[in-house]
C-alpha cells in the first residue's frame, strides 16, 4: 500500500478531528492502568512525551510509515512535542484516560494542512468516538464524577452506564451487566484483582476521594480481560505530582433532613397491605483527609488520603427494628518512583475495613414507631481488609514494553451475635389466623459464619507490548490464588419453620401430613465449613493490526485454567487450557473520525468461585425432618414436637467427599458468546450519536444436580444390576457438579470397595434441561461534551433476558450460593423456568448532565427510569407429579395454585418463568447544586439531593405464592427493595 497517500489522508483526518471534537481515542487494546499518545509526523522527526505533573519524559522516533505510538503511560495531562531534522519543534497538550489512547498528529513535511496552532486535548466525553478500539467503555474521571448527583460508591457510578441495571438490594449494592446475574462481574484497582471470589458479590474497595478515574467495561473487552461475562469495573487511584496538593472535605447526610425508607405494611396478614414510610433512616458523616506531591522533584512521588466514616442506621421491618453503627476508618497511600525516564515502580496499598456494632429489637406486628419493642440481643459484622500492589514498568525499547505486577489481599466476612448459642433460626410461613400468627424467635442473624471467616488474595501479571510496524502485538499472564477461610451454621444450630398443610399431601420424600393435621414444622440442619484454595491462571496474545488509513482489525486468544481444592488439599475441579478467541473491527467510514462503524465477537469464561468449594468439597452437614407440634416457646420460638413424621432426607451427610466423586469428570466451567455491532456518528461540534447491538448466549452452564432416580432407571435399562443402579443414584444424590442437561462422566464405587468405575450417563436420561440464557439488547446514545460550560449524555436500552438460569447467583430466592443454586437440583423444579429472567428490564432510560451557571454555581442532574422485572409464582411441586424429590424444596417450583383451586396438581397449576406479571416502572431523579466563591479560593459548598420526589417505587415483589399446604401466602407480590428515599448531603471542601 502507498504510505504516502495514506499520510495525505490521515493530515485530513487530524484536521477535521482537532477542528470537530478535541478527541481523545482509546488506541487498540489498552492496559488496565495506563494509556497511550499515538498519532503521525514525518518519517525521522523525534516525538517526546512529557507527563505535565510529574516530567516523566518518553522519547520515540518515527518511522517509515510515519505513525508513532508510546503506550504504558500513567494517566494524565501530556506534552507531546515533534522535533524535526532541522531542529524545529511543534507542541501539543492531551489529556491520557486509563485504557484509552489520544490522538495526536503533526504537520507533515510538504503537506498542505497547517496544525501548528490547533491543540488536540483529551475528550471531556463520557463515550468518545473512538476509531481504534472495538471495546464497550465508558470512563468517568474524577472531575466528571463530582459534577454529578451520584452516590460516592462505585456501583452507582457504574449504573450511569448504558447496559447496567440494579441487582437485587438483597445481594448488597450490585450491578447486573448485560443480562448476567450480578455476581459475574470482575473488579481491579490499579490493575489487581479485588472481586471476592466466594460468591463475586463482594469486592475491596478504595475510599471513594482516592478514585481519580473509573473505567466500565460492558462488552467486547479485549483478551487481556477474562473471568467475568458480566462486565468490567476497573479503578484507577490518584497519585502525587511535582506540585504539593491537599485538601480536606466532609460529606454529612443527616437523617432529620432525609425520608424513612418505604415499607409496605400489613399487620393484619389478609393481604390488604399499604405503603407507608417507616423509622428507617442513616446518618451518615464522611470526611476525608489528603494530600500529594514529591519527595524527590521529577523522581518519586507521593499521594496519601484518609478517610473517616460513621453511619448510624435503623432498619426497621414488621416486627422489629435494628440499630446500628458503622464505623469504617478507610485510607490509602500511594508512591511512584521514577527510577529513570526507562523504569518506573509504583506501590499502593489501602484499607477498606468496616465493623458494624447493633442491638436487634423486637415489637408487636404494627407498632413501626422508631425505637419500639425490646432489645432482645447484641451483633458484630466485619468486611472488608487490607490490600498491597508493586508494580513495575519498563520500557525497554522504543517499540518493547514490559510490566509486572503483585498483589496481596484480605477480605473478611465474620459476624457475631449475643443470641446465636440458644436462638435458632425460626420462619412463619403459615396464613393470617386471629389474632394474626407471627412467632419471631430470638434470632438476630439467621446465618453465622465463623468470626475469621474471610478470604487472602495473592496475584501476579506479566504485561508486555511490542510495536512491529503496522501491528501493535500485547501479551500477558497472570496467577492468582485464593485460601478461603469459611463455615456457617444456622443461628442456635438449627433451622424451624412452620406451615399450613393439608392431610394426605406430601410434603418431601417419604412425609405425608398425617390425617387431621393442618399445620406441621420442618427442622432443617445446615453446617459446614473448613480452608479451601482456589487457583486461576491465564495467558493471552492479541493483534492490532492498522490494516490501513481506515480499517483497524483486532485479533486476540487467551487461554485459562482454574483448579479449586477440598477441605484437606486435594484437588476436585483442574480444567485447563479454556480458549477464548476474540475478533473485532472499527471502519473509519469517512476518514474524518466522525463516524465510525464497528463489531465483535468474544467468548467468556468464569472461574469456578470459593462458593463450591465450602458447599460441595467440604464437610457438609444438610438435612431436614418434619414434627407435629403442640405448643411454641414464646421466647425462642421453638416447638414442642411430636412423633416425627417420615424419614430423615439427606442432601449432604457431613463426611468430606472423595474429591473424584463429586464432579463430572467431562465438567466444563460456565462460559458465553458475546456479539456486539454499532456506529458513533459525531453530528455537530461536540455532539455524538450512536447505537450499539448486543447479543449474548451461555454456551455453558454450570450447576449442581441432587436427582439420582433417572440415572438409576437408565442403569437398570442398560445391564446393570440393582445393586450397582442404586449406587449410581447415590452417587448423584448427594449433589454433583455438572454441566445441565448434558452426558455426565461419573466415578462411581459400585461394590463398596472404594474403587471407581467410570459410568457415563446420558444428558437425557437425567431429565435435566440444557442451560440457557440469552441476552438481547439495541443500546442508543446522546452525548455533549463538557465545554467548560456544560455537558450531557442520554442513553435508551432495549432488551430481553430470556433462559432457565439467571446464572451464578439466584435473585429470585436471593440465594447467593455461586454455582450451586436450586436450579437444576431436581428436575421438577425445572419445570416451566425457561422464561424472562430476574434482570430482564425492558426499558431503561439514563439522562445525567452538568450546568456552569457561572464562575461560582455549577448544577448537575441525574433521571434513571427503568421498567420493572418478571413476576413469578412459586409453589410447592404437586404431590402427583413424577418428580418425588422436588417438593421437599418448599417454595421452590414455578407450580402454585393462583388461580385454580387447592390442592394444585401438575396438570393446571404451572405458571412458566415471569409469566406472573410485572414490577412496576422505577423512576429517581437527583439533583446537586455547587457553590465554589471566587472571594475564597480553594473553598467548594454544596448540596445533593438523592430521590428529589421521594418516590416509593420498587425493585421487587414477594413472589411465593405459597410454601405450605395449598393456600396463598398473605403477602404474595407485596412490594419490596424500595428506591432509597429522598436523601439530602451537605458538603463542603477546602483545597490549596
Amino acid at each position: 500500500m502507498n504510505r504516502g497517500r495514506i499520510r495525505k489522508q490521515f493530515r485530513i483526518t487530524t484536521l477535521s478531528l482537532a477542528l470537530g471534537a478535541c478527541f481523545a481515542s482509546g488506541v487498540q487494546a489498552q492496559s488496565n492502568t495506563t494509556g497511550s499518545v499515538f498519532g503521525q509526523a514525518a518519517e525521522g522527526d523525534r516525538i517526546t512525551v512529557t507527563h505535565v505533573g510529574t516530567g516523566l519524559e518518553r522519547s520515540v522516533s518515527v518511522g517509515t510509515s510515519g505513525d508513532f505510538r508510546v503506550g504504558a503511560l500513567p494517566p494524565g495531562q501530556y506534552r507531546v512535542t515533534r522535533t524535526d531534522a532541522a531542529g524545529a519543534t511543534s507542541t501539543r497538550e492531551v489529556a491520557v484516560n486509563t485504557g484509552t489512547g489520544s490522538n495526536v498528529s503533526f504537520v507533515v513535511a510538504g503537506g498542505a494542512a497547517t496544525l501548528d496552532t490547533i491543540t488536540v486535548v483529551g475528550s471531556a466525553a463520557v463515550n468518545p468516538i473512538d476509531v481504534s478500539s472495538v471495546e464497550s467503555v465508558t470512563i468517568f474521571t474524577e472531575a466528571q464524577i463530582d459534577r454529578l448527583p451520584v452516590s460516592r460508591d462505585i456501583t452507582n457510578v457504574a449504573l450511569l452506564a448504558p447496559g447496567t441495571v440494579k441487582g437485587d438490594a438483597r445481594f448488597g449494592n450490585v450491578a447486573s451487566f448485560g443480562g448476567s446475574s450480578a455476581a459475574e462481574n470482575v473488579y481491579y484497582v490499579n490493575g489487581f484483582n479485588v472481586t471476592n471470589i466466594v460468591t463475586g458479590l463482594e469486592f475491596n474497595q478504595v475510599p471513594f476521594e482516592a478514585i481519580a478515574e473509573q473505567q466500565i467495561k460492558t462488552g467486547g473487552y479485549g483478551a487481556e480481560f477474562g473471568r467475568s461475562l458480566g462486565g468490567v469495573l476497573n479503578v484507577t487511584t490518584k497519585r502525587g505530582t511535582n506540585e504539593w496538593k491537599g485538601g480536606a472535605n466532609v460529606f454529612w447526610s443527616p437523617d432529620s433532613l432525609s425520608s424513612g425508607r418505604a415499607l409496605a405494611h400489613d399487620p393484619e396478614r389478609d393481604g390488604d397491605f399499604r405503603i407507608v414510610e417507616s423509622g428507617s433512616k442513616v446518618d451518615t458523616t464522611t470526611y476525608n483527609v489528603y494530600g500529594g506531591g514529591p519527595l524527590v522533584k521529577d523522581k518519586l512521588f507521593f499521594f496519601g488520603l484518609f478517610q473517616g466514616q460513621r453511619d448510624e442506621e435503623v432498619l426497621d421491618y414488621e416486627n422489629g427494628h435494628d440499630k446500628s453503627t458503622i464505623d469504617s476508618p478507610q485510607g490509602l497511600v500511594k508512591l511512584d518512583w521514577y527510577i529513570n525516564d526507562d523504569h518506573r515502580l509504583e506501590l499502593t496499598a489501602f484499607r477498606d475495613k468496616a465493623i458494624e456494632e447493633g442491638v436487634t429489637y423486637q415489637r408487636p406486628a404494627g407498632d413501626l414507631s422508631v425505637g419500639g419493642g425490646d432489645p432482645i440481643g447484641t451483633f458484630r459484622r466485619t468486611t472488608g481488609g487490607d490490600n498491597y500492589i508493586a508494580k513495575w514498568t519498563g520500557y525497554i525499547t522504543d517499540a518493547f514494553t514490559l510490566s509486572a505486577l503483585y498483589g496481596y489481599g484480605k477480605y473478611s466476612r465474620g459476624n457475631e451475635n449475643s443470641n446465636s448459642e440458644d436462638c435458632p433460626y425460626i420462619l412463619d410461613g403459615r396464613n393470617a389466623g386471629t389474632p394474626p400468627i407471627g412467632v419471631a424467635g430470638c434470632y438476630i442473624d439467621y446465618d453465622m459464619r465463623i468470626p475469621d471467616a474471610g478470604d487472602t488474595r495473592k496475584a501476579f501479571r506479566v504485561d508486555g507490548e511490542w510495536l512491529l510496524g503496522d501491528h501493535t502485538l500485547r501479551f500477558g499472564l497472570d496467577n492468582e490464588e485464593f485460601i478461603t477461610v469459611d463455615g456457617s451454621s444456622y443461628s442456635g444450630g438449627v433451622y424451624w419453620r412452620y406451615y399450613n398443610t393439608t392431610p394426605g399431601t406430601t410434603v418431601a420424600p417419604g412425609v405425608v401430613v398425617p390425617t387431621g393435621v393442618t399445620e406441621m414444622v420442618r427442622l432443617r440442619v445446615l453446617d459446614n465449613g473448613g480452608t479451601f484454595t482456589t487457583k486461576n491462571k491465564a495467558w493471552y496474545v492479541e493483534d492490532t493490526w492498522q490494516v490501513n488509513d481506515r480499517w483497524m482489525a483486532y485479533l486476540g486468544i487467551r487461554n485459562e485454567a482454574f483448579e479449586n481444592l477440598n477441605a484437606e488439599g486435594g484437588t476436585f475441579i483442574d480444567i485447563k487450557d479454556t480458549w477464548s478467541p476474540r475478533l473485532g473491527f472499527s471502519w473509519d467510514a469517512k476518514g474524518d473520525s466522525t463516524l465510525k462503524v464497528f463489531g465483535n465477537v468474544g467468548r467468556y469464561y468464569i472461574p469456578v468461585y470459593a462458593n463450591t468449594n465450602v458447599r460441595l468439597a467440604g464437610a457438609e452437614l444438610d438435612y431436614n425432618e418434619w414434627y407435629t407440634f403442640t405448643a411454641i416457646d414464646p421466647v425462642t420460638g421453638i416447638p414442642t414436637v411430636g412423633p416425627q413424621v417420615g424419614p430423615r432426607n439427606y442432601s449432604s451427610d457431613g463426611e468430606i467427599k472423595d474429591p473424584r466423586t463429586v464432579v463430572d469428570n467431562n465438567l466444563e466451567p460456565m462460559y458465553q458468546d458475546e456479539f456486539i455491532a454499532g456506529w458513533q456518528w459525531q453530528f455537530a461540534p461536540k455532539w455524538t450519536l450512536g447505537m450499539r447491538g448486543v447479543y449474548r448466549e451461555l454456551k455453558s452452564g454450570m450447576d449442581d444436580m441432587c436427582a439420582g432416580s433417572g440415572a438409576e432407571t437408565w442403569a437398570l435399562a442398560n445391564g446393570y444390576s440393582a445393586d450397582h443402579a442404586a449406587a449410581i443414584a447415590e452417587a448423584l444424590s448427594h449433589c454433583f457438579l455438572t454441566n445441565p442437561g448434558k452426558d455426565l462422566s461419573a466415578n462411581v464405587d459400585l461394590n463398596g470397595t472404594g474403587e471407581l468405575t467410570v459410568v457415563n450417563i446420558p444428558g437425557s436420561a437425567l431429565g435435566l434441561p440444557v442451560a440457557k440464557r440469552k441476552y438481547k439488547a439495541v443500546e442508543l446514545m446522546l452525548e455533549r461534551a463538557w465545554d467548560d460550560r456544560w455537558f450531557m449524555q442520554a442513553s435508551y436500552t432495549w432488551s430481553k433476558s430470556r433462559g432457565n438460569t439467571e446464572g451464578y447467583v439466584k435473585s429470585d430466592i436471593a440465594q447467593e450460593d455461586a454455582g450451586i443454586t436450586q436450579d437444576f437440583d431436581f428436575p421438577g423444579l425445572m419445570d416451566g423456568s425457561y422464561g424472562y429472567l430476574p434482570n430482564d428490564r425492558r426499558h431503561s432510560l439514563k439522562v445525567f448532565g452538568a450546568y456552569q451557571i457561572n464562575e461560582q454555581w455549577r448544577v448537575g442532574a441525574n433521571l434513571i427510569a427503568q421498567s420493572g422485572r418478571p413476576v413469578n409464582c412459586f409453589g410447592i411441586y404437586p404431590s402427583d407429579g413424577p418428580d418425588g424429590e422436588a417438593v421437599q424444596y418448599g417454595a421452590g417450583s414455578f407450580y402454585c395454585g393462583e388461580g385454580v383451586g387447592t390442592p394444585y396438581s401438575v396438570d393446571d397449576s404451572l405458571h412458566p418463568r415471569g409469566t406472573s406479571g410485572r414490577v412496576p416502572w422505577a423512576t429517581t431523579v437527583d439533583l446537586r447544586v455547587d457553590y465554589a466563591p471566587t472571594w475564597a479560593k480553594g473553598l467548594k459548598l454544596g448540596l445533593m439531593v438523592q430521590n428529589v420526589f421521594d418516590s416509593q417505587d420498587y425493585y421487587r415483589v414477594v413472589e411465593i405464592w405459597n410454601d405450605g399446604g395449598g393456600a396463598a401466602a398473605y403477602n404474595y407480590k407485596h412490594p419490596r427493595s424500595f428506591v432509597d428515599p429522598r436523601r439530602l448531603t451537605l458538603t463542603a471542601s477546602y483545597e490549596f
